[in-house]
């Protein structure tokens, strides 16, 4: 199924792995419509994307927002969501030091934005249309420190199954990345960066970090892949099988 003349809603889509879908359905012959929740972002985003890219601020922490976005909106082809805020999830914490009504807010978007996102969106895709989520390879590696993050994580990828039933005949997929070389980064210093991404890799299959661009791929083919849904793909650098 093409993406030739196909219109792409991406929320998320101003940076990191949300960017580099943009780019590569547009490459593809698609248009998008980017949101994130900073209109500067979106602003940047859209007119590095060219006249073929417009965008809207979005907030996934509130469903009026949510509705208001996919209102301006209008009828369109796929979904896709990449928005993401581990907030205080960088910290390892065991159970015991957690703050559970702090810890709640690392559901805000990642699960509860998504099924905003979902719930508003999916009633304005045609016929043939499609979603695809993004879960996290926590998920599936869990470290100390972190149940909460890997109990958020996995959860996309069974809303994943549970929406690809709820929703047929619309598909509904994910997309579980691995270290991915994306802004996030960006708050370690560059002269560390490319040792902790030497580190964390090092046993890996394909031992780098991964590209955003290379990341896209999974989810442009899950766009397109027409005979696929409930699924979640893995791009990890085949971390998940060492």
């Amino acid at each position: 199924m093409p993406l030739t003349d196909q219109r792409i809603v991406i929320i998320g889509g101003t940076s990191g792995i949300g960017y580099a879908i943009a780019e590569g359905a547009i490459a593809e012959g698609a248009e998008v419509v980017v949101g994130s929740s900073q209109a500067a972002n979106v602003e940047t985003a859209a007119r590095k994307l060219g006249n073929r890219a417009t965008g809207h601020a979005v907030n996934v922490r509130e469903e009026d927002d949510v509705a208001a976005f996919f209102a301006k909106i209008g009828a369109f082809d796929h979904f896709v969501y990449t928005a993401g805020d581990w907030g205080t999830a960088r910290t390892p914490r065991t159970l015991f030091e957690t703050d559970l009504a702090q810890a709640a807010q690392l559901y805000a978007v990642r699960y509860w934005g998504a099924v905003a996102a979902v719930k508003h969106g999916a009633p304005l895709i045609r016929e043939g249309g499609s979603i695809v989520l993004t879960n996290g390879m926590i998920a599936h590696r869990p470290r100390k420190g972190t149940p909460l993050s890997t109990g958020m994580a996995g959860g996309i990828e069974h809303l994943t199954r549970g929406l690809a039933v709820d929703l047929a005949p619309i598909r509904v997929n994910a997309v579980c990345p691995g270290a991915i070389r994306t802004e996030v980064w960006n708050s370690i210093p560059a002269d560390g960066r490319e040792e902790q991404f030497k580190r964390m890799t090092s046993r890996q299959p394909l031992a780098r970090i991964g590209e955003p661009a290379e990341c896209a791929e999974a989810y442009l083919y899950l766009l397109k892949a027409g005979y696929t849904t409930g699924q979640v793909l893995h791009v990890d650098g085949g971390s998940s099988v060492v």
